[in-house]
């Protein structure tokens, strides 16, 4: 058995979690969680898997370890530090980051872990909550062949694909590409659905012709959907509240998007305008002037 450790049991980690525990016997996997919120890790339990009192049992039992956390500082603290992944964990040890973080955040950890013969990968995630229920996320991974292979019962786990880019980064940079189209998507369709409005007629005509030609992905449609609902009938604190923290990772996601641009002096105009009103279409829409 290949003795395989999860951190991080939130909205997106907890689903693909389940999926790894329920497929982790015919792949030959032991699965021991850790998140440091008590519920989710007794769910999982109950699914399988061993709990793990900290981060350093994780390192202590666990060869190969995926990550889901916020952000480059929850990696930050998980890897470093006299109770950190990258003290006790073993030689040889492979730690998939499935968080959408920096190119320089991934090239500095996989660099430290290097130092002690542990393998730090990036294998960010795009398919949402509901692809890590249904097991059809598509992993993308930046890190050397070998590595991938040992990792890939792991991934098999809760992916319908994994895509390698190349080396360790180039996984990072492919979901950063991927957010930016998704959120310019998001942008355009509540932009689509004011000029309709505005014109007196029903979005779901819209909606019907988006969908037949392809334009809409089912995305847009999810993403739309649902934020018309909660104008109807929230207020702008509620809104704030409910589609605030969505917001937020959004915009970090297209710093970090622009951000790699500006180191590889690229011009993404038109994703800096879609930063700059990423929050309206999350929470307000589109206005009459």
């Amino acid at each position: 058995m290949i003795h395989t450790g999860y951190i991080g049991l939130g909205n997106i980690g907890k689903p693909m979690c389940a999926n790894l525990i329920k497929n982790a016997s015919a792949a030959g996997l032991a699965v021991t969680v850790y998140d440091v919120m008590p519920d989710p890790v007794a769910e999982m339990v109950a699914l399988g898997a061993r709990a793990a009192s900290s981060v350093a049992d994780i390192a202590a039992s666990c060869e190969l370890i995926g990550v889901c956390v916020r952000d480059d500082n929850d990696v930050d603290s998980l890897l470093y530090g006299e109770g950190g992944l990258l003290a006790l964990a073993a030689h040889g040890t492979i730690i998939a980051v499935h968080s959408t973080v920096t190119k320089n955040n991934t090239l500095r950890w996989a660099k430290d872990g290097a130092e002690k013969n542990i393998h730090i990968i990036d294998a960010p995630i795009t398919g949402g909550a509901q692809g890590a229920a249904d097991g059809t996320l598509c992993i993308m991974v930046g890190g050397p062949d070998d590595v991938l292979q040992r990792a890939q019962a792991m991934f098999a786990c809760t992916s319908k694909k994994v895509v390698h880019g190349g080396d360790v980064g180039a996984g990072i940079a492919l979901k950063l590409a991927n957010n930016l189209i998704n959120y310019a998507g998001f942008t355009a369709i509540s932009e689509g659905v004011a000029l309709v409005k505005h014109f007196g007629l029903n979005p779901e005509h819209l909606y019907a012709v988006g969908q037949a030609n392809g334009v809409i992905t089912p995305m847009m449609q999810q993403f739309i959907s649902g934020r018309e609902g909660l104008l109807a009938g929230c207020s702008a604190e509620e809104m704030e509240s409910i589609f605030g923290p969505f917001a937020g990772l959004a915009e970090k996601d297209l710093d970090h998007a622009l951000n790699l641009a500006d180191e590889l002096k690229v011009a993404l105009e038109a994703t800096r305008q879609v930063r700059k009103g990423i929050r309206n279409t999350f929470l307000k829409g589109v206005s009459a002037e």
